[in-house]
């Protein structure tokens, strides 16, 4: 079984580079606050033209797509989806709206994040949402030849359910004692989902759910992070 510890996280010497750009950040999230207070109308336009953005370009990656049209009356819930491409984009709309209005009210945790899941594909017919994976998935390439090569293998659909529970224990521990600063505590937290890669199907698109909402509960006001 995997063992996950990220109270080592601590020990490790970062880059200074990454030292100046957390920095950095921290006095933008400075500005951000004083633009919360005195423009919050100007914010809320620019949330929406995001949500728009961040489903556009977080679904186009993995290859669902339609028209810049249909995409905008689709976040904006003013039209039906008439296709699967447009119910998986939906569901993630669901989603990204859930974490924009409750992200506080969300914990870290394996059953808040296979209700995420479940309301990802809450428009189609899948069985397996909001459930881990119940086949061994891999990480492979297709070149133009269509030679396919396994760059990766995550773990073992028996071994999921518990490293799932792992990193999300391990995470809250850390950022609760503050051991570790957030901004480095989650791509690492990011980067141990994708290696559980830990449902069938929608880990990539979690994943970018995933960011956003460990971004907000530590006080950054997410506008896109996809482009």
């Amino acid at each position: 079984m995997r063992n996950f510890n990220y109270s080592k996280i601590k020990d490790l010497k970062w880059d200074s580079e990454i030292l100046s750009l957390i920095a950095a950040i921290y006095k933008e999230t400075g500005k951000q606050e004083m633009y919360l207070k005195q423009r919050p109308k100007e914010l809320e336009k620019l949330v929406e033209i995001a949500k728009i953005q961040s489903t556009e370009a977080s679904n186009a990656i993995e290859g669902i797509v339609t028209t810049n049209t249909r995409i905008k009356q689709l976040v904006e819930d003013k039209i039906t989806p008439r296709n699967r491409y447009e119910q998986e984009i939906v569901g993630y709309r669901d989603v990204l709206s859930i974490i924009h209005e409750s992200f506080d009210a969300i914990p870290i945790t394996v059953n808040y994040i296979l209700q995420l899941h479940k309301i990802l594909y809450g428009h189609l017919n899948n069985p397996m949402a909001g459930r881990t994976k119940s086949v061994q998935n891999y990480i492979s390439a297709t070149y133009p030849d269509g030679r396919v090569e396994v760059l990766f293998t995550p773990l073992d659909p028996f071994e999921t359910p518990t490293a799932l529970e792992s990193i999300c224990n391990e995470y809250n521990r850390i950022i609760g004692n503050m051991e570790v600063e957030p901004l480095i505590a989650i791509p690492i937290f990011i980067h141990d989902f994708l290696c559980i890669h830990p449902f069938n199907d929608g880990n990539g698109r979690m994943s970018r759910l995933l960011t956003t909402l460990l971004l907000y509960r530590s006080g950054f006001y997410v506008v896109s992070i996809y482009h």
